[in-house]
């Protein structure tokens, strides 16, 4: 199923700066590919081969959702927190945004059980269930235990189950949400920059993985196609 929404515009990446890669002497071979040039002693990437995977990954999450999958949005560098909080919450997706935090994924049980015992306290202390039984400095403590892993755990609170995709900002920062992914054989599409290992990606994205404008660009597109592909699975239903 193809997504007829997002046209990748391959000027736009220019403008966003998506072309600089990292410094030459910090590459990974497995990325010559999609490597274009050298510059200043800067590899430049292929933007026309950017937009080629970025389409083709973005096909894949637009026929993913449109069958009621999710998609867990990773982003934990300071400059990819804000977007990626703010396009998870206008999808309705599950994201991470802070810290990843190990065994998100290999070990859900566990990371399941501590957001039920979150949502316990927080319906409890929502309800004045505690107003009977505690003082307040007791309801006090566990108002800072419920921020606490609010903090941790809020953006995935409502994620029921495993992720079907993860989108991951900046393979090398958050390499260890890909190892957890790969452990399980969930898709990983990831934006990954001249410095990556895009073998262990399933749609990797070459790009600009430090600027904001070019992070920016691309996951505008992400939430274009998740959007759209939402509105198709209310019209069907």
């Amino acid at each position: 199923m193809a997504n007829q929404i997002v046209e990748i515009d391959v000027q736009k990446l220019f403008e966003s700066g998506a072309h600089f890669g990292h410094r030459t002497s910090r590459w990974n071979p497995k990325m010559a590919k999609y490597i274009h040039s050298k510059k200043k002693g800067i590899h430049i990437i292929d933007l026309e081969k950017t937009a080629d995977c970025l389409k083709s990954a973005l096909d894949y999450i637009y026929d993913a959702i449109s069958k009621g999958q999710s998609i867990l949005l990773v982003g934990t560098k300071p400059q990819s927190r804000g977007i990626v909080q703010e396009v998870a919450q206008k999808t309705g997706m599950p994201y991470i945004s802070k810290r990843w935090l190990g065994g998100t994924l290999t070990n859900w049980n566990t990371i399941s059980s501590q957001i039920r015992k979150l949502k316990e306290l927080e319906s409890k202390i929502v309800s004045g269930a505690y107003n009977d039984k505690l003082n307040k400095l007791e309801i006090q403590r566990i108002q800072e235990k419920v921020d606490d892993l609010n903090d941790i755990y809020s953006g995935i609170k409502e994620m029921n189950g495993l992720p079907s995709i993860i989108f991951v900002v900046d393979a090398v920062n958050d390499h260890i949400s890909i190892n957890e992914a790969n452990k399980l054989n969930i898709p990983i599409v990831a934006i990954v920059d001249t410095n990556a290992d895009p073998t262990k990606v399933t749609y990797p994205i070459p790009a600009n993985d430090d600027s904001l404008k070019s992070i920016s660009l691309i996951l505008s597109y992400l939430e274009a196609t998740i959007l759209s592909a939402k509105s198709k699975v209310k019209k069907t239903n």
